[in-house]
């Protein structure tokens, strides 16, 4: 965006602009471009399963950038990247889109490999990121160890456990834990049903 002319003293006119250098998007192969974009999609609708894939929140971009190595605690960190985030969104809005994404990722590549041109960082970051999915690091899955299936077989229980449960497994609940006493009686409160005959 030129802003004006300037005529030096020898009489050459200069344009001066002051918009900031653009890094060309065209040299990127489509292929490249598919595979970011892809990798975009997979973290966009991670932890959300109503997320269409077109738009990425600002915990699922800290989350790529840091699975991916964008983030690396030194050049770029977590503060680097909320900031990016949030300076590439629209106003109001809590995500961003495929776009804002490429815009965010030529602030952040400069920082991050500094001693690169623009576009080498460019190439640089969208390597790390390509082709990577998002990891499901704290799920919980399904204990196989000997142990539990020890610690949980009702037939070698002993003691007062071992009452709890009736011979399939299934827990008996009250009956197990607490001695009952039938209060079958003449009166509501009478606890000793039959037992008239036995004392007298």
């Amino acid at each position: 965006m030129p802003i004006g002319d300037v005529t030096c003293s020898e009489g050459v006119q200069l344009q001066v602009s002051l918009a900031a250098p653009s890094l060309p998007t065209h040299s990127l192969h489509s292929s490249k471009m598919s595979g970011l974009e892809e990798s975009f999609r997979k973290f966009a609708i991670y932890g959300d399963t109503a997320a269409s894939g077109n738009n990425m929140t600002g915990k699922n971009f800290s989350k790529m950038c840091k699975e991916c190595g964008v983030m690396d605690g030194k050049a770029v960190t977590s503060t680097d990247i909320d900031i990016v985030f949030n300076k590439v969104k629209t106003k109001g809005a809590r995500t961003i889109n495929f776009a804002e994404f490429q815009q965010a990722m030529k602030e952040i590549c400069v920082k991050r490999f500094k001693g690169k041109s623009p576009e080498e960082a460019l190439q640089a970051v969208y390597g790390l990121i390509e082709g990577k999915e998002p990891s499901s690091v704290g799920t919980t899955k399904v204990a196989k160890v000997a142990g539990v299936e020890r610690l949980t077989d009702t037939s070698k229980y002993t003691g007062s456990h071992k009452e709890r449960f009736d011979e399939s497994g299934k827990g008996k609940g009250l009956a197990g834990r607490e001695d009952l006493t039938d209060n079958s009686g003449y009166v509501g409160a009478y606890k000793g049903a039959g037992t008239y005959d036995k004392t007298h």
